[in-house]
């Protein structure tokens, strides 16, 4: 029997890299929705997005979008100073939303967006997850659950990348503050990885190092380089470094060292090492295919509000990073260390 159901209409708020490299791709291979407008910051991006992808319709003003009641969804993929605006505004026009990662600006905006959320129950709201440790994530958390390493003992992170090495090249959004709020880095990337994997931190010392203090004429807050000794609940130890101006960098990895042995994720390639004691080195151990995960973001959101359901990454979840970001900001500007969780 031919399926007569609705199609759920969605409208695009934000049109940059990952929506047009995952998410509309994504969203116009399922066949229960129709991506009906697409409003930027551009007039003329809305318009070349509207062509390639055959949207019908481009808008110039995200608030117009929020009055239209042929829409079911907000689809967010703008920087982070406009998510908790339009979530808010969306959630209270009674539609579902799709927020891209970070969540907010900071965590008073991630609370705000949370509660906006909870109060209203029906409504469908998920948070874009990162990418890095999606291939053997949940192969990683069963070795860690299995006891691979044993009682575990410390841990480093080491997330350095030369994105931002060129002291020359020109000021990017992710360095702008007012567009960017505390988000640093992958700062809040890895927190919430680490969150599924080993838990929230109890105490984090933080500091922060600007290199390129000018581009441009503008004047850079946004650190270049974040360090942070932390300490788990389970008594777990981490010395976790964040970097964008290191040239010639190694793999970003996690390295999580135990009792009875060592696992390493190494985020850049997807891999996984390890080695237990009485072993000579460390081997790449295979992600057996009942774990590997691919990218099915855009299908378990619309599968949720086909059908229910309360997909992951939440706003909870966000608010955790958020917590975690803001704690790193607080420690370094501070020159101390910051116990969590924060009031």
């Amino acid at each position: 029997m031919k399926s007569t159901a609705k199609k759920l209409r969605i409208g695009m708020v934000g049109a940059g890299g990952i929506v047009r490299q995952r998410h509309l791709p994504g969203l116009l291979a399922l066949p229960n929705v129709q991506v009906v407008a697409v409003c930027n910051s551009r007039l003329e991006t809305a318009r070349s997005v509207a062509k390639e992808f055959h949207i019908p319709e481009v808008m110039d003003d995200w608030a117009e979008m929020l009055d239209r009641p042929d829409l079911d969804i907000i689809w967010i993929g703008t920087p982070p100073h406009l998510h908790a605006p339009i979530t808010i505004s969306a959630l209270e026009a009674g539609k579902h939303v799709f927020c891209q990662a970070r969540m907010a600006m900071n965590l008073r905006e991630g609370r705000e967006m949370l509660s906006a959320a909870q109060a209203r129950p029906q409504l469908v709201t998920m948070l874009c997850p990162p990418p890095h440790g999606l291939r053997g994530g949940k192969f990683f958390q069963k070795l860690l659950r299995d006891g691979y390493p044993g009682e575990l003992w410390h841990f480093r992170l080491a997330a350095v990348n030369g994105q931002f090495s060129d002291p020359l090249a020109p000021v990017h959004w992710r360095q702008r503050t007012e567009l960017s709020g505390l988000n640093v880095l992958s700062v809040g990337i890895y927190a919430e990885v680490l969150q599924r994997w080993i838990g929230s931190p109890r105490r984090l010392h933080a500091q922060m190092k600007v290199c390129v203090p000018k581009r441009e004429g503008y004047v850079i807050h946004v650190p270049d380089v974040v360090q942070v000794f932390g300490q788990w609940s389970n008594g777990l130890a981490g010395i976790l470094e964040w970097s964008g101006v290191a040239q010639f960098a190694p793999d970003e990895t996690l390295t999580i060292y135990g009792r009875d042995g060592t696992l390493v994720y190494n985020f850049t390639k997807d891999e996984i090492f390890g080695a237990r004691r009485g072993d000579k080195e460390l081997r790449k151990l295979a992600v057996p295919a009942e774990f590997e995960s691919t990218w099915t973001v855009e299908k378990d959101f619309i599968d949720a509000v086909a059908n229910g359901g309360r997909p992951e990454p939440s706003f909870e979840t966000g608010v955790q990073y958020l917590e975690f970001t803001e704690a790193v900001n607080l420690s370094a500007r501070g020159g101390h260390a910051v116990e969590l969780p924060l009031p």
